[in-house]
């Protein structure tokens, strides 16, 4: 029997997340409570892919006229897969999917994909059928991430600051209330910087850690009670990711950010996580196309350089 494909409804609410949470590529940003927080903003068209009544993959996508996207209003994307699953299969489902969508209206599809040190195993399939349908690289993204695999290599000078720093008497506080840091730090930070604010409001992150306790969490650092600097992280299996980070003035004269990075990335390290991403440093305001300040301060705390890259697919 042939893979069939359909749309995703609020009714496959459970059999969607009960799939990602066992897929071999996927992250808790692919739960539905964690995509429908922004629904009101995006059009949602999440594929699901079927065998014999099995489902045997899912693509978290958003329609924009006739393009599809896999997901704008999330980091990453692509097609979900189910642990031990062979090539010929992959490149069925795909066959199917790019049938499925001339047929709903849809004449381009764009997939931006999972930096693959998120993948439990394997999981390239998806980008060499693109590659090999003719689908056309149109960006290619920095990521920035230290692998536990090594020694880590943090920079010599961030290293000396750190020790001589440990007899300032910070102090590193895990919260539940993201408040503090996104009004005294955040907020401020980007506004006063880069004239922007965070992706997620105030409410938009506490609602999503209410839903999440165990993968988003605030981690402040403190001198004398005043706020200096904080990290939001997100916790999943095998990597964490910082996605915000900002600190004051002072906390930037005293080094504190730094301090809290180098805190953080031993912690994970001792919990047993594979990789700490620090994200991209794309910023399209520098000549470069990069922040070349930014992946210098990633590099010196141990990062290495992966590829996320975005593929798009002509239909018709």
């Amino acid at each position: 029997m042939k893979f069939t494909v359909k749309l995703y409804t609020p009714n496959d609410f459970d059999v969607w997340n009960l799939f990602v949470a066992k897929a071999k590529n996927s992250t808790f940003l692919f739960h539905r409570n964690f995509m429908e927080y922004h629904s009101d903003r995006f059009h949602d068209f999440s594929l699901m892919v079927f065998k014999d009544s099995v489902l045997k993959a899912v693509l978290p996508g958003n329609r924009v006229g006739e393009v599809l996207h896999s997901h704008q209003g999330l980091t990453f994307g692509g097609l979900l897969l189910e642990p031990n699953i062979g090539f010929e299969q992959v490149n069925e489902m795909i066959s199917a999917i790019l049938e499925f969508l001339p047929k709903q209206g849809i004449k381009q599809f764009n997939v931006k994909t999972l930096p693959s040190f998120y993948c439990k195993s394997a999981a390239n399939e998806m980008t060499f059928m693109l590659q090999n349908k003719g689908a056309s690289l149109a960006k290619t993204f920095m990521v920035l991430a230290v692998d536990y695999a090594h020694p880590l290599s943090i920079h010599k000078t961030k290293l000396k600051h750190c020790k001589r720093n440990s007899d300032m008497r910070f102090v590193i506080k895990e919260s539940t209330d993201f408040s503090l840091f996104w009004n005294e730090v955040l907020q401020p930070r980007l506004q006063s910087k880069f004239d922007t604010r965070p992706v997620h409001s105030l409410e938009e992150i506490q609602l999503l850690r209410e839903r999440f306790p165990k993968n988003i969490k605030q981690f402040d650092i403190f001198y004398e009670d005043r706020i200096l600097a904080g990290i939001t992280i997100f916790e999943n299996e095998l990597v964490v990711k910082s996605q915000y980070g900002a600190t004051t003035k002072e906390g930037e004269k005293l080094r504190a950010f730094d301090y809290l990075f180098i805190h953080l990335i031993k912690h994970f390290q001792g919990k047993g996580k594979h990789y700490f991403s620090m994200g991209t440093v794309m910023d399209d305001s520098f000549e470069q196309g990069y922040n070349p300040g930014l992946l210098k301060q990633k590099e010196e705390l141990g990062c290495d350089l992966y590829l996320q890259e975005i593929y798009s697919l002509k239909l018709a």
